[in-house]
């Protein structure tokens, strides 16, 4: 007798879960996003990718002309120490640590620059992207849509970020 209750417990038990987990499925319609990997793969993130290499290589190249300006000077001096006085030696030092400093915040200028702008562009892609998101949201009928990030493990069934990046990458060619 005892059996058949706890058998007819657990019948009415996997029904009620059963009954209830297919309609909850259909009312919480969850999707998940990865801005990381649309600002990897759409056409304007690599286009922003792209710019900023641009921009760095071009900031490069003027940090390593005064770079070897530098040498130069610093090695000048080695030269020169011995025919030089030392008043004229401490000042070409002098100049030497003012060329130096100057340096240091020529890049430190331009690393700010890349950074202000890197977070500038990637904060107008990920509004454009959460733009799309909510509009995907609407249409497919979506209770929430979350950043990956947040997530600690999301099925790949719930992950909307191709459909983001392909809609994405429809508007920016236009």
């Amino acid at each position: 007798m005892r059996f058949f209750k706890i058998i007819f417990a657990v019948i009415f038990i996997a029904t009620f879960v059963f009954i209830f987990s297919s309609n909850a499925a259909d009312v919480a319609k969850i999707g998940v996003v990865d801005f990381q990997r649309i600002f990897k793969n759409s056409n304007a993130g690599k286009a922003l990718q792209a710019e900023l290499k641009s921009q760095f290589n071009k900031m490069q190249a003027e940090l390593e002309k005064v770079k070897s300006e530098i040498e130069e000077i610093q090695k000048s001096i080695e030269r020169q120490a011995t025919v030089m006085s030392k008043d004229v030696r401490e000042e070409k030092k002098r100049d030497l640590q003012i060329k130096i400093y100057d340096f240091k915040n020529l890049e430190k200028k331009y690393r700010s620059e890349l950074r202000k702008d890197e977070r500038k562009k990637l904060m107008s892609i990920q509004e454009k992207a959460l733009k799309i998101a909510q509009e995907i949201g609407k249409k497919e009928g979506y209770l929430i849509i979350i950043d990956k990030s947040v997530t600690i493990y999301t099925p790949k069934t719930l992950d909307l970020t191709d459909k983001v990046i392909q809609e994405y990458n429809a508007v920016y060619k236009k």
